[in-house]
């Protein structure tokens, strides 16, 4: 197969229904695209040119705790900091014009209209929350994009098992060091993740009911079959999963997973009746 070209990518994403002005969250694959000429800043690049700045750009810029293990830095810098989200993540957030919010461990990338207020508060809210990049994504009608990859890999069902407050995920119980743009080095919290795995979220079932309620659309762009979709579409099959079951499992009222406990888990600086950050939260200064 020849390289893919940035007009060509570009055109693949149009026939796929991305629009200028849109906001959209992609996760993807550049091995999936086959050649591209010019590697995964060429798919970055497309993208930009069909939502145009007018539009918003998110992609993950997770490091999974990677640097606070054993033989790694200690501490996350959101100016040097790998991802290991793929390549075009990896590219992406060293791109000028691209904002990195500060969680330690699931820091969100973007580029466009809403960059800066989708990231700037994220290390004051919950990681996967209504407040967070992606839930403010949401409450804008905002799309996801999958590029090569299925749903277990779509980062936005965690903010409707947050929102729906699921008893496995732990809100803001884990600290990790964050070494600040001005110099100052904090203690950043993030979520505690669950002892286990959620059947239906982190494993590929509700993209089959998606799909058969025609809630995606789905294009081929060189070897890459992309998929389309509402990210409230998404919000309503995975709540529907999360409060009745399916596939054979229970609801979330059923499950025994809870958050893990680790050599980071702290008390949380959540409130959880004003769903706000306490007022004696460090994070409030920075």
């Amino acid at each position: 197969m020849p390289e893919l070209t940035r007009s060509a990518i570009a055109a693949g994403l149009h026939t796929l229904g991305l629009r200028a002005g849109m906001g959209v969250m992609v996760h993807s694959s550049l091995r999936s695209f086959g050649r591209v000429e010019g590697g995964a800043p060429t798919v970055i690049e497309a993208l930009m040119d069909v939502l145009t700045p007018n539009g918003t750009l998110l992609m993950p810029s997770f490091n999974h705790g990677v640097p606070f293990e054993d033989d790694g830095p200690g501490v996350y810098d959101p100016r040097v900091t790998p991802t290991i989200n793929g390549a075009i993540p990896g590219a992406f957030w060293r791109m000028p014009g691209v904002h990195r919010s500060l969680d330690p461990t699931h820091p969100i990338a973007a580029w466009g209209q809403h960059a800066e207020r989708y990231t700037q508060h994220h290390h004051r809210t919950l990681t996967m929350g209504s407040g967070s990049p992606l839930g403010l994504l949401n409450a804008d009608r905002g799309y996801g994009l999958l590029l090569g990859i299925d749903t277990t890999y779509n980062t936005f069902h965690h903010v409707i098992e947050t929102t729906l407050n699921v008893p496995c995920l732990g809100k803001r119980t884990e600290a990790y060091p964050v070494q600040l743009p001005d110099g100052r080095r904090v203690l950043g919290r993030t979520w505690g993740w669950r002892d286990g795995d959620c059947p239906f979220t982190d494993e590929n079932r509700y993209g089959t009911i998606m799909a058969e309620r025609g809630l995606q659309r789905q294009r081929v762009i060189g070897n890459c079959t992309a998929t389309l979709f509402r990210l409230q579409d998404c919000f309503a099959v995975v709540a529907e999963l999360l409060r009745d079951g399916g596939f054979g499992f229970p609801p979330c009222s059923g499950c025994a997973i809870r958050p893990r406990v680790n050599e980071h888990t702290v008390e949380s600086d959540w409130d959880a009746v004003s769903e706000t950050l306490k007022l004696e939260s460090a994070a409030w200064g920075y």
